[in-house]
């Protein structure tokens, strides 16, 4: 069993990405031996949405339950991309219920669950639960960098870091706020650490990477262990 992390991003980043959608439903299909759960965010709707929540006055709670249904939203467009045949067809709303969906044998794809947590930490949560052997991290930045890559153009690249290492980087960057990004929220890497879940991170559009990542062999990003 293996469990992906796809940022939202990649799948909506203004408008569904139909092309990619296609791309990326093709390797799942073509990795479904492998036992698959992949866990959608939300992109820039789930921000848009949060934001606009809270200039209409409401609070964060509100906020994340918002920001959930579009990651919500984004595992429907996954899943109509996979097909009924290699699809689970329900999107799980829970944990349980996707533990459950997993026996079916088809690759499932699921949203956010509760408001608070991010999906990256619903995706450390379903990894743990379910003994997976390795978490794929999908997002637009090829690995995990000492500082944002896309602001700092001398930002460092980690081939290879430890859990410590992780816990360590995303203190500095996790707001525990609905719709603000990071590379894994501090929450998250505390589930891969105390469990010891490997943890690749990659490009998501490079779908060497992702394949050779989901299969737990060498590529261009980042891995989590020991």
């Amino acid at each position: 069993m293996i469990v992906l992390s796809v940022g939202g991003s990649l799948i909506n980043p203004g408008e569904p990405d139909l092309a990619y959608l296609h791309k990326i439903a093709e390797s799942l299909r073509h990795n479904r031996g492998l036992g698959i759960i992949a866990v959608t965010g939300g992109g820039k709707p789930a921000r848009t949405y949060a934001e606009a929540i809270r200039k209409l006055g409401g609070n964060e709670f509100k906020a994340d339950e918002t920001a959930i249904l579009s990651t919500r939203q984004n595992a429907h467009l996954l899943t109509a991309a996979i097909g009924r045949k290699d699809g689970h067809v329900i999107v799980p709303q829970d944990f349980d219920e996707a533990a459950r969906a997993a026996l079916s044998g088809r690759i499932v794809v699921m949203g956010g669950t509760i408001p608070g947590l991010t999906t990256d930490a619903d995706a450390a949560l379903i990894a743990e639960k379910l003994h997976a052997e390795r978490i794929v991290n999908l997002s637009n930045v090829d690995g995990i960098y000492d500082s944002d890559p896309r602001k700092n153009k001398g930002a460092k690249k980690y081939k290879n870091m430890s859990f410590g290492q992780m816990v360590q980087l995303a203190l500095r960057s996790d707001e525990r706020t609905a719709g603000t990004h990071f590379i894994f929220d501090m929450f998250a890497c505390k589930i891969i650490a105390r469990s010891r879940i490997e943890t690749h991170f990659v490009n998501g559009k490079n779908m060497l990477d992702v394949e050779n990542a989901m299969r737990g062999k060498a590529h261009g990003g980042t891995v989590v262990k020991g």
